[in-house]
């Protein structure tokens, strides 16, 4: 197996600020508490190709529901790889969980951004069974898969932008 990228925590700074802006009414003490409570994703099993990553909160979702999950991780990642990201699939079987982005894409230079790489997850319960999902602090709630990839031959890498922002920080324009 080769070893491509190595997770961390944000920091508690950092963290903070993303929780108070995705919920405001949340007091110090306890956004440094979830914070302290943080497991860096891991695989369940040696033949798992996914890291499992942790809710760091409880919460119900009913169909139609959505929620956006600031997880405090982010991850180091070596140069022609890349993080995908998807529901848990026993999740998205039972409860048709979604991500709202369809498949998180984690580049590389994330790591680098302004946000220190902070990985969010914003999440739908698409359910047409009328089949609420309630999932519990420290449960595995989505997976990140490391996967190769190559460019093409006409790249030039020195031309290209270097990441400066967060989520949806890089635009190409024509």
């Amino acid at each position: 197996m080769k070893r491509v990228g190595k997770f961390h925590k944000v920091s508690k700074e950092q963290f903070i600020n993303d929780w108070m802006d995705t919920f405001p009414n949340d007091s110090r003490d306890h956004i440094v508490d979830i914070y302290d409570k943080i497991v860096l994703p891991k695989r369940a099993t040696k033949g798992s190709a996914g890291y499992d990553f942790f809710s760091p909160l409880s919460f119900i979702l009913k169909p139609g529901e959505t929620i956006k999950i600031p997880t405090g991780i982010r991850v180091e990642i070596a140069d022609g790889w890349v993080l995908k990201c998807y529901p848990r699939s026993g999740l998205g079987f039972k409860f048709r969980l979604q991500l709202n982005n369809t498949v998180g894409i984690i580049d590389s230079d994330y790591f680098y951004s302004d946000n220190e790489g902070h990985i969010f997850a914003k999440v739908t319960n698409d359910s047409n069974e009328d089949k609420s999902l309630e999932l519990e602090e420290g449960t595995g709630f989505m997976q990140g898969i490391f996967v190769e990839y190559g460019i093409t031959f006409d790249d030039n890498i020195d031309e290209l932008e270097v990441r400066n922002g967060g989520l949806g920080s890089t635009t190409l324009n024509k």
